[in-house]
């Protein structure tokens, strides 16, 4: 429990971060306000109860009609009450959701946690997406409506038992082994033992729901996750002919939703085999229990069935565990994953690259003694020392798995499992092997990470058309966007992403891998052209075309040795 309470209040932190969050409070007050306000309708109807009762025992016709209009307008009152109270909190329920979201979305971008929860290996961190979009959802809707449901009902308890006890004044009569036993106000012990011992039936039938509930919602969003990966690779499966081997995927996937689903229906066929009589029986059970009394002659019909309505009052109050502990399941369950997602996105956002990042005090680029290993320690290079100066090409080549890649990594301030001091002077770019392109326009893809209307459109068009793209300008708006694009026209996007963006330092990987000698060539020599003081580093299995003037840093002769003996030779080409 006190786990649990943890994680509420962690992500309540959250949704309260900033002035947005705090109004809500204010928010919060009222929608508590107007659900007390149920509490003063209820005990009306108690009393109306009696009222109305009372009318038909005496055969009062005209008086039986006036509570049939005042219980009207308890009831048209109430309705207003619950429906500004319900438009309340479902404001309060978007405000609070959008404060906790943009700070989810902070933690997991912060430092680039992102990247280092998806390399980490850490099993329990599944479906960051799923975290962020639907657990946030699920935990402030549950939250909200059972936080208030709780306040609203222990207000109330204490308004039905006073109402209970002055009602139920006559004792119980029993014969115990020959002695008389009498139990003074029987019908308030008789709630609080009936109820006890139907929510400790009610939790041990309905624990196993917490886990099961946790796996449904990772193999639903598994199963998802497999779909939208067949829908974004398209091409590479129809191409291999792969149906059959992502049918046998996806009917994987799917089989594991069922296996649990199954689990989980019958855990809540278990619990519901009590829940259900219980839901069903519990306005019926006052009666029964206030019928001694009547029956005794204590109260009369019209008190009685006042007394039956506060004992129900009393009953339905503490039974909240009872009604709604499938909802508590979702809710603990949703806490549960998205605070355990939060938790490791702070922690690796804490991680930072091994190689130490300085500004370099002119234009230039400088490496000294970056060493690069693997994640079990494994050396694969180390490039002692390196120096680029504006406008020079530094063409890195070796053999495959010889940790290319990972240098770059390495560089860039990602990669954990490397030392050494790189610094730089101005801007830098990296490219990766697979560019990254959002779902937008062709001018969001051209400028990422900036904004396309900081660039004049007639601009962005010109670069397009001089990378071979003109085909895909949108002078329309038309929103056209990435989608059918091929690999070599996603790699002329990328190279012409630098022309708007014009940074000092860039680093390259393969990114002319889908391209031939003539088109790598042709942009090469723009991108030379256009930048001719940029420091280019490029990573190729090949000699790059259109790069004459370059020198060469060759891996494979440079082992995974950290100690600083005699810069490695830069290869003039």
């Amino acid at each position: 429990m006190l786990k649990v309470l943890a994680q509420f209040s962690r992500l309540m932190a959250l949704c309260l971060k900033g002035d947005r969050g705090k109004l809500g409070l204010l928010l919060f007050a009222l929608v508590v306000g107007l659900e007390l306000l149920s509490v003063v309708a209820s005990l009306r109807l108690i009393q109306w109860t009696g009222d109305f009762y009372g009318a038909l025992e005496r055969l009062e016709a005209a008086e039986a009609i006036t509570q049939v209009g005042i219980f009207a307008l308890i009831v048209a009152l109430n309705s207003t009450r619950h429906l500004t109270a319900l438009y309340t909190r479902k404001h309060l329920e978007m405000r609070w959701r959008r404060n906790l979201t943009a700070n989810a979305l902070d933690i997991w971008l912060a430092n680039k946690a992102y990247w280092h929860l998806s390399v980490s290996g850490r099993d329990a961190i599944d479906n960051p997406d799923q975290r962020i979009a639907e657990d946030c959802t699920i935990f402030l809707q549950k939250l909200l409506s059972e936080a208030l449901d709780l306040i609203s009902r222990v207000v109330g308890l204490f308004s039905y038992l006073v109402v209970l006890w002055s009602l139920a004044q006559f004792p119980l009569s029993l014969a115990f082994m020959g002695l008389p036993v009498e139990i003074p106000h029987y019908m308030i012990w008789a709630a609080f033992i009936y109820v006890a011992l139907s929510s400790g039936l009610t939790h041990f039938l309905g624990k196993p729901l917490k886990p099961l509930l946790i796996q449904q919602q990772q193999r639903e969003a598994d199963f998802r996750f497999a779909l939208a990966r067949l829908r974004s690779n398209t091409d590479a499966v129809a191409l291999g002919g792969g149906e059959a081997a992502e049918r046998r995927l996806l009917d994987t996937r799917f089989e594991d939703v069922v296996a649990n689903w199954n689990r989980l229906v019958r855990r809540e066929i278990i619990l519901a085999g009590f829940t259900f009589p219980f839901n069903h029986s519990v306005l019926r059970i006052p009666l029964f229990v206030a019928l001694p009394g009547y029956l005794a002659g204590h109260v009369a019909f019209g008190g009685l069935m006042q007394l039956a309505s506060a004992f129900s009052n009393v009953v339905t109050t503490l039974s909240w565990f009872i009604f709604s502990y499938r909802d508590l399941a979702d809710l603990v369950a949703a806490s549960s994953r998205l605070d355990g997602f939060l938790q490791a996105a702070r922690e690796a956002g804490r991680q930072r690259g091994g190689v130490v990042r300085e500004t370099a005090p002119r234009a230039e680029i400088g490496i000294d003694n970056v060493a690069v290993a693997t994640p079990d320690g494994r050396g694969l290079l180390c490039v002692s020392r390196m120096d680029v100066a504006p406008g020079e090409t530094i063409w890195v080549r070796g053999a495959s798995g010889l940790g290319k890649t990972t240098l770059l990594k390495a560089l860039a301030g990602l990669w954990p499992f490397a030392s050494g001091c790189l610094r730089c002077a101005g801007t830098q770019v990296f490219m990766p092997q697979r560019p990254y392109f959002p779902d937008a326009s062709i001018y969001s893809a051209l400028t990422y990470p900036e904004d396309p209307r900081n660039y004049s459109r007639a601009d962005l068009d010109d670069i397009l058309l001089r990378v071979g793209l003109g085909h895909r300008t949108d002078p329309d708006d038309r929103g056209i966007g990435t989608k059918g694009l091929s690999g070599g026209e996603e790699q002329r996007l990328a190279l012409a992403r630098l022309l708007v963006l014009r940074p000092e330092c860039i680093w390259l990987d393969e990114p002319t891998s889908a391209l031939d000698a003539a088109a790598e060539a042709d942009l090469f020599a723009l991108l030379r052209a256009e930048l001719p003081d940029s420091m280019l580093i490029l990573v190729s299995h090949h000699r790059p075309h259109g790069l004459d003037d370059l020198r060469i840093l060759d891996l494979s002769e440079h082992p995974h040795d950290p100690s600083p003996d005699p810069a490695p030779a830069l290869i003039p080409a």
